[in-house]
């Protein structure tokens, strides 16, 4: 059975993280570890994350020196994983109880390095919002239109990550996105599993930062990140708002 490192960037999410942890306690594949970044940094995730970890053996809590955001966080547990396969999870999230189990036996099966799958929307009282199912695998041409990979659904081999030399980015938001076309852009191929695994937690916060965020990130994605010119990357955030919005009109 391969060891699988779960990887959790904590930052101000007391009310959910212990649900979260549970979920990745419960799940019917054992082999794994949980490693949560402590990028809060404050008595409050001290006193949160110390008692996680007394809860299972198999929680790490790293401490950053100062605040460096999720992305940079992931970075860390995943230069401090031992797993063969990384898995993520936001602290908000939750996961089904078979989805180790389901989606390592599906890599194995089928000789995969990335996977992702569908999931569940919730607000934050635990009802159910909507659904993104995962119908179809993602190559670089599908995901410069729209960003159709829930972070918490992903799993992928560690070596594909640093063969790559790939990471995430210090964006505020879309840093998952990056890597997503980064590693797409090398080659790698998000192959599809098309069942709901997981539960992606919609919460006032997480709507993700202030839209003027979100587009001004957006256009970093194509225009630092890509290395677009200004006018392709303009044209280029606007398809993928106009997606997103097309996505969020269905889920209404």
């Amino acid at each position: 059975m391969k060891l699988v490192s779960v990887i959790i960037p904590y930052y101000k999410k007391e009310n959910f993280i212990v649900e979260t942890v549970n979920s990745i306690i419960q799940q019917t594949y054992a082999n794994f570890e949980i490693i949560i970044i402590d990028d809060e940094l404050s008595e409050t995730s001290s006193r949160v994350l110390a008692s996680l970890k007394k809860i299972d053996k198999r929680i790490s809590i790293l401490l950053n020196n100062k605040n460096i955001g999720a992305g940079l966080s992931r970075n860390r547990g995943i230069d401090y994983s031992k797993g063969e396969f990384i898995a993520f999870c936001d602290s908000d999230d939750l996961w089904k109880k078979d989805k180790l189990k389901t989606q390592i036996d599906f890599m194995m099966q089928n000789n995969l390095n990335l996977t992702f799958t569908g999931y569940d929307i919730l607000n934050e009282q635990n009802k159910l919002l909507g659904t993104r199912n995962a119908k179809t695998s993602k190559k670089f041409k599908d995901l410069i239109k729209s960003c159709d990979i829930g972070l918490s659904t992903v799993i992928i081999k560690k070596n594909l990550l640093i063969e790559k030399k790939l990471y995430f980015c210090d964006l505020i938001t879309k840093e998952d996105y990056v890597l997503w076309l980064k590693l797409s852009k090398n080659g790698a191929v998000f192959h599809n599993l098309d069942i709901i695994l997981s539960s992606w937690r919609k919460t006032n916060k997480s709507l993700s930062s202030a839209i003027s965020q979100k587009l001004a990130d957006g256009y970093r994605v194509y225009r630092n990140h890509l290395n677009y010119g200004k006018l392709v990357s303009i044209l280029c955030l606007i398809r993928l708002s106009l997606n997103y919005l097309l996505k969020t009109i269905k889920n209404v």
